[in-house]
C-alpha cells in the first residue's frame, strides 16, 4: 500500500477522530496505566497505520512534519465499539438531535421556566428597596443612575457570562460548581483522592478533545496542575468555597424571596406590622419544606404555567407605569448615568452595589438547574422571555420612582394598579415559593456531587423520579435548611438585612465560577489567551468590586452568613482530608501478593462453597481488611470477589460500560476483582438479587473472553501486567451486561508471581478448562452469596501534631460517626452480611 500525504493523514484524522476516536497525551503515564483495546482487536485505521511506519511517507507535503508532531504527542485509545453508542441510547439527556414541534417548544419553554428562572425572575420584588435603603433619593438623576446601574447588571452578569458563556461550560449538560470541577478533573489528574484509572477516561462520557500542536500552553497548564499538589488544594479550596456559599445561598433565597413578597400584604393592609411579617413567613417557608419531599417530577411543567403569568405581570406593570409616568426613564440605557451616578454621591452609590446586584440573583441557580434542559432551550428563554420582562419590570419601577421620590420601599407593589393589587400579590407570593423551591433542589443536586465526589459526609439520598435520575430529596439537608431559614428571618427581621447577606453568597459563588470556567477556557476549550484575560478581567474585577461592597455591609449583621459558609467548608473539608487519608493508609497497607502466594490457593483456611463479595475502597490490590477476614472467620468462600463501587467525575456511566473485571492471583485461587463505576448522577436503583445476576453474568463474560484472548495470545506470554501486585493470571476485560465485550489488551501472565506449576494450571484454558471454570461458577451462585463489609477507622498517630489530632480523631470521627453508613447506601441484606472493623493509624 503507498504510504499516504500529509494532507490525506490529517483529513483521516479528522474525520475518524469526530465520528469514533479518542486520543490521550502520553506525557503523564506510568507504570500502573491500564492499555484498552477495541473488540475488535484495536487495528488501526489506515491513516493512524500508515503515520505508525514513519520513513515511507511523502516528504513533498508541507503539512506532513507538522502531522509528524502531533502524532509523537497523541496515542491512539482505539475506536469505540458501535454497541456503546446503542447502549447509550438507553440513558436519559444523551440525546442530541430531537426534533420539537410548536407543542413541544412551549411545553419546553413552560418548563425551563418553572425549574430555572424563577429566582432571578423574583429579583424586582426587592432590588430596589435594598438599593435605596442606605439613604433617601433627593433627585430623579438617583434614580436613573440605579437603573442604569441594574441594566448593565443584567446584561453584564445573567446574559454575557452566564447565557452566553458559562452555560457551555457544563459537564455533559450538568451545571454547579462541582460540575465544572468534575470537568476539570476529567482532563487533568487534579483531584486530590487517588483513585482514577486510565481506564475511566474511556467511557463514553468522557469527550476529551485533540490537543493540537498550536496549542501549547493547553497541555503545559495541565501538566503544571498534575504535578502540583499546591494547585491541586487550592483548586479544591476554591471549589469547597463555591460549594459552601452555595448552600449558603440556599438558605437566603427562600428567606429573601418569602419575605420581600409576604411584604406586599404591608401595602394593603395597613395595620400588618413587621412582626406579622415575619409569622407568616415562617409559615410559608415550614409549607415550602415540607412539601419539597414530594420531589420535582412534574414541577417544571405545573409550576410554568404559574412563572409565565408573573413575567406577564412584571411586563405588564412595566408598560403601565411606563405610560403613566412616561418614558424619560430610558435614557438610563445610556451608561453615561453610572458615572454621573457615582459623581455625585460616590459613597451612596458604592452603598448601593450591594443592592443592584440582587437583580443578577438567580444566575448561578439557572447553570445549576442546567440538568433537565440543553443550553439552547435557557438561552432563547432567557433572551427572548425573561430578559425583556425583567427590564420591563424595571423600567416601570423607575418610572414611578422618578415622579414619587419619596416613596423608596415597596416600590414593586406601590407601582402595582389598584385594580390588579391583590391578584398580583397572590402571583408573587406563589413566584417567591416557586423560586424557593427550584434552589433547594439545586442544593440537593449540588450535595449528591459533592458526596459522589468524596467532598460531603454520606446523607440519605431519595429519588423522587422514575424517570429524571437526577432528581432527589434529602431529608437531613432539608430540615437542615429550614432550620436555618427560619433562624434567619427571626435574626434579621427585614429584607434590607438579609438583601446584603444575600450578596455576600451570591457573589462568593459566581467569583469560583468564574475563576472556574477560566481555567476550562484555558484547559478545554483551549480559547485565545487575549479573550481569556478579558473574561477573567471583566468579571471577576466587576464581581470584587460588588463584593467591597456588600463586605463593607458585614457589620450590619450579614457577617452571620459568612461564619456559617465557613462551618460548612470546614465540615467539607475536614471530610475530604479524613477520606483522603484513609484511601491512602489503605493503599499503603494493602497486602502484598507474595503473602496470598505462600498462603496458597486455599489461603491457609478452608474455602467452603459459596461467593464473597467483599466491598472495599482500592481500585488495585487486595485490601487489609481482607486479612482480617482470614484471621477472623473460620472458613472463606470458594470464589472472592473484590467490589469496588467508584464514582467516576461524569454524570452517568452507561450501563454497558458499568463493569470493570480483572483476575487476582492465579486461576485456581477463584479471586476477582470487580469495579463498578457510576457516575455522580447515576442512581442505583438495582435491587440486591439483580445486582447479584447482573455481577455473575458480567464476571461469566469476562471469563469466557480471557479463555478467547489466551487462546489467540498464547504465543506471548512472556509479557507482562502493569500493575506489580497483580499475580500471573491478571486480565483486564470490559464486560457489559448487554453481552458486549471490550478487551482492555492486557497480557494474562506475569511469570515472576507464582511458581511453573501453578502458572501451567493458570494457562490451561482448553474448552474443559473453561466449562469446569464456569460451572464452578455456577455452583458458588447457588451455594449462596455473602456480603463482606470491613469498616476502616482512622486514628492520628501519638506524636501526631495537636492539629491533625483535633481533625481526625474528634471532628472526622465524628462526621463519620453520625453519617450514613456504607451498608445503608451500598443497600446490603443484613441476613447475608459479615462485618469486620479495622482501626488504621495516620
Amino acid at each position: 500500500m503507498e504510504p499516504e500525504s500529509g494532507g490525506v493523514v490529517r483529513r483521516r484524522l479528522q474525520k475518524t477522530e469526530s465520528a469514533e476516536m479518542r486520543w490521550v497525551v502520553p506525557g503523564g503515564a506510568n507504570e500502573d496505566d491500564e492499555i484498552e483495546s477495541s473488540d475488535d482487536g484495536g487495528a488501526d485505521t489506515p491513516a493512524a497505520a500508515s503515520g505508525s511506519r514513519g520513513g515511507g511517507c511523502s516528504d513533498e507535503d508541507d503539512g506532513y512534519e507538522e502531522d509528524e508532531m502531533l502524532r509523537q504527542r497523541l496515542v491512539r485509545t482505539g475506536p469505540r465499539a458501535d454497541s456503546f453508542d446503542v447502549e447509550a441510547l438507553d440513558v436519559p439527556g444523551v440525546y442530541r438531535h430531537q426534533e420539537f414541534t410548536l407543542g413541544s417548544c412551549i411545553v419546553l419553554t413552560l418548563q425551563t421556566l418553572g425549574v430555572v428562572f424563577g429566582d432571578v425572575g423574583t429579583s424586582p420584588l426587592y432590588t430596589f428597596d435594598v438599593m435605596f435603603n442606605k439613604y433617601p433619593i433627593t433627585a430623579k438623576e438617583d434614580v436613573l443612575g440605579a437603573l442604569s446601574l441594574v441594566i448593565y447588571t443584567l446584561i453584564l452578569i445573567p446574559f454575557l457570562k452566564y447565557t452566553l458563556i458559562v452555560l457551555w461550560g457544563n459537564d455533559n449538560g450538568e451545571g454547579g460548581t462541582f460540575a465544572l470541577y468534575s470537568l476539570i478533573c476529567r482532563n487533568a489528574k487534579a483531584s486530590l483522592l487517588p483513585n482514577q484509572l486510565p481506564s475511566d477516561t474511556r467511557i463514553s462520557s468522557f469527550n476529551l478533545k485533540v490537543p493540537s500542536v498550536e496549542l501549547e500552553r493547553s497541555l503545559k497548564i495541565k501538566e503544571r496542575l498534575e504535578t502540583s499538589s499546591m494547585l491541586k488544594k487550592l483548586l479544591l479550596m476554591l471549589v469547597l468555597f463555591g460549594t459552601s456559599m452555595v448552600i449558603a445561598d440556599g438558605v437566603v433565597t427562600p428567606a429573601m424571596s418569602v419575605m420581600s413578597a409576604v411584604n406586599g400584604l404591608k401595602v394593603g393592609i395597613s395595620s400588618v406590622n413587621e412582626g406579622e411579617v415575619v409569622m407568616i413567613t415562617a409559615a410559608f417557608l415550614i409549607v415550602l419544606f415540607s412539601l419539597q419531599r414530594f420531589g420535582t417530577s412534574k414541577v417544571g411543567l405545573a409550576v410554568g404555567p404559574a412563572l409565565f403569568v408573573w413575567f406577564c405581570c412584571l411586563a405588564g406593570i412595566g408598560i403601565y407605569n411606563l405610560r403613566l409616568y412616561g418614558s424619560e426613564v430610558f435614557h438610563a440605557f445610556n451608561p453615561v448615568y453610572i458615572y454621573y451616578y457615582f459623581e455625585r454621591n460616590p459613597t451612596e452609590a458604592w452603598m448601593s452595589l450591594g443592592g443592584c446586584l440582587l437583580c443578577a440573583t438567580g444566575s448561578e441557580a439557572m447553570f445549576a438547574d442546567l440538568c433537565y434542559f440543553s443550553v439552547k432551550s435557557v438561552q432563547l428563554t432567557f433572551v427572548f422571555l425573561v430578559l425583556p420582562c425583567l427590564l420591563l419590570g424595571y423600567l416601570g419601577q423607575a418610572a414611578f420612582l422618578v415622579e414619587n421620590l419619596d416613596k423608596s420601599q415597596q416600590i414593586f407593589f406601590l407601582s402595582i394598579p389598584s385594580q390588579a393589587f391583590w391578584p398580583v400579590v397572590f402571583i408573587a407570593t406563589l413566584a417567591a415559593l416557586i423560586a424557593s423551591r427550584a434552589m433547594t433542589a439545586a442544593i440537593f443536586s449540588t450535595i449528591k456531587q459533592a458526596t459522589a465526589l468524596g467532598c460531603f459526609p454520606r446523607l440519605k439520598i431519595i429519588h423522587t423520579s422514575r424517570k429524571f435520575m437526577g432528581q432527589i430529596y434529602i431529608p437531613v439537608m432539608n430540615w437542615f435548611l429550614l432550620v436555618s431559614c427560619l433562624a434567619f428571618v427571626a435574626v434579621f427581621g427585614s429584607i434590607n438585612e438579609i438583601g446584603n447577606a444575600y450578596g455576600i453568597a451570591e457573589l462568593g459563588v459566581m467569583m469560583m465560577t468564574t475563576v472556574l470556567v477560566t481555567i476550562i477556557m484555558l484547559l478545554i476549550w483551549q480559547v485565545n489567551i487575549v479573550i481569556v484575560l478579558c473574561f477573567l478581567t471583566l468579571f471577576l474585577g466587576l464581581e470584587l468590586f460588588f463584593f467591597s461592597s456588600v463586605l463593607g455591609s458585614a457589620a450590619d449583621g450579614s457577617w452571620v452568613l459568612l461564619v456559617f459558609a465557613a462551618v460548612l467548608y470546614l465540615v467539607m473539608y475536614i471530610w475530604n482530608y479524613g477520606t483522603k487519608l484513609k484511601y491512602e493508609t489503605e493503599v499503603k497497607q494493602k497486602l502484598s501478593m507474595d503473602l496470598l502466594m505462600q498462603l496458597g490457593c486455599n489461603l491457609g483456611t478452608v474455602r467452603a462453597p459459596g461467593i464473597g463479595l467483599l466491598y472495599n475502597e482500592l481500585v488495585r490490590g487486595v485490601p487489609a481488611i481482607f486479612g482480617h477476614f482470614l484471621t477472623t472467620l473460620p472458613a472463606m468462600h470458594s470464589m472472592i470477589i473484590f467490589v469496588c463501587i467508584k464514582w467516576v467525575p461524569v454524570p452517568v456511566v452507561p450501563q454497558n460500560e458499568r463493569f470493570l473485571f480483572r483476575r487476582v492471583c492465579p486461576k485456581n485461587y477463584h479471586m476477582f476483582r470487580c469495579i463498578a463505576r457510576y457516575g455522580y448522577k447515576d442512581v442505583r436503583k438495582e435491587n440486591t438479587q439483580a445486582f447479584e445476576q447482573l455481577l455473575i453474568e458480567s464476571l461469566e463474560k469476562f471469563i469466557r473472553r480471557e479463555a478467547q484472548e489466551r487462546s489467540l495470545e498464547s504465543d506471548h506470554n512472556d509479557d507482562t501486567d502493569s500493575e506489580e501486585e497483580i499475580a500471573s493470571s491478571s486480565s483486564r476485560v470490559l464486560v457489559g451486561p448487554n453481552g458486549s465485550i471490550y478487551s482492555l489488551g492486557v497480557p494474562l501472565a506475569e511469570p515472576g508471581c507464582t511458581d511453573n506449576s501453578a502458572l501451567g494450571s493458570s494457562m490451561s484454558f482448553d474448552g474443559s478448562s473453561l466449562d469446569n471454570e464456569l460451572s464452578f461458577v455456577h455452583k458458588a451462585k447457588e451455594s449462596g452469596v455473602v456480603y463482606l463489609l470491613g469498616h476502616g477507622d482512622i486514628r492520628a498517630r501519638k506524636e501526631s501534631f495537636f492539629l491533625k489530632k483535633l481533625v481526625i480523631n474528634y471532628f472526622y470521627a465524628f462526621l463519620r460517626k453520625n453519617c450514613r453508613r456504607g451498608i445503608a447506601t451500598l443497600s446490603v441484606p443484613h441476613t447475608r452480611l459479615m462485618q469486620v472493623a479495622m482501626q488504621y493509624m495516620v
